[in-house]
């Protein structure tokens, strides 16, 4: 009969989301009885690879093939996407300086937020899990959803598991976390296919606008994907609120 070994393993900052009451900031034994690998052990807490940056057993920093011993000590650290950690061994593929994203069928809205926003999104209603997690490695994009499931796919290196469930709390979650704020370029992406956005005459999309357009405005943009064009109307200023909506108050100080 195989022996009984035992290890201990401590989760940090919102890690902890994904695991039981009773285990959140404290110290969980884990039992196992044949080799097994770290990253198998963390997973079985139920958090996904994708969201760990750091593992410390016993101080040491390792990957996620390392083999458990019995009485070994397991620091598992979040993805850390606006501080570069390299020196203590990170995990995952070096941080996107500008990120791009993949989303799953249930996040549609929020991806046309990221849209707005200036981001590169893929984004289709009738992706299923398989091509979503195959777009995220071969494309290196951050898969984004609300599936734990997915997230442990061993393919995934890039990806978040979205904790809000309001479209515009989404936003600021997803903004927050990759510290998206200061790489924000409005009007730059076609909302409907990804596209980005070129400058266009007012001449030259005079046939695509709706009465009154034209005469108001001088600025126009053209998506080269879909023929779709944009201008500095209403629209624009909504983005604008919703912009300002998502940077911290004066005076204060982000964490």
């Amino acid at each position: 009969m195989n022996q009984t070994s035992q290890a201990f393993f401590r989760f940090y900052a919102e890690l902890n989301d994904f695991l039981a009451p009773n285990r959140r900031f404290a110290d969980c034994p884990f039992l196992f009885y044949t080799s097994t690998s770290v990253k198998d052990a963390i997973e079985s807490f139920g958090v996904p690879h994708t969201e760990v940056d750091l593992i410390l057993v016993n101080g040491e920093s390792v990957d996620f093939a390392h083999p458990l011993r019995d009485g070994d000590r397991v620091s598992v650290y979040p993805v850390f996407e606006a501080l570069d950690i390299t020196p203590a061994g990170r995990l995952r593929p070096k941080p996107l300086r500008i990120p791009r994203f993949v989303l799953d069928i249930h996040l549609g809205r929020l991806a046309a937020y990221l849209r707005m926003l200036g981001f590169d999104t893929l984004y289709r209603n009738d992706a299923g899990d398989e091509e979503l997690a195959r777009i995220s490695a071969a494309e290196r994009r951050i898969l984004l959803t609300r599936d734990l499931g997915l997230l442990k796919r061993g393919v995934v290196t890039r990806g978040y598991a979205v904790r809000a469930t309001e479209t515009r709390a989404q936003l600021a979650e997803v903004v927050k976390r990759f510290d998206l704020l200061g790489l924000v370029t409005p009007f730059a992406r076609c909302l409907r296919c990804n596209t980005a956005l070129r400058k266009a005459g007012k001449k030259d999309v005079a046939d695509r606008l709706p009465p009154g357009v034209s005469e108001r405005y001088d600025e126009f943009r053209e998506c080269p994907g879909c023929g779709r064009v944009y201008w500095k109307g209403s629209h624009y200023r909504r983005m604008e609120r919703l912009i300002d909506s998502l940077r911290p108050p004066a005076g204060s100080t982000a964490t």
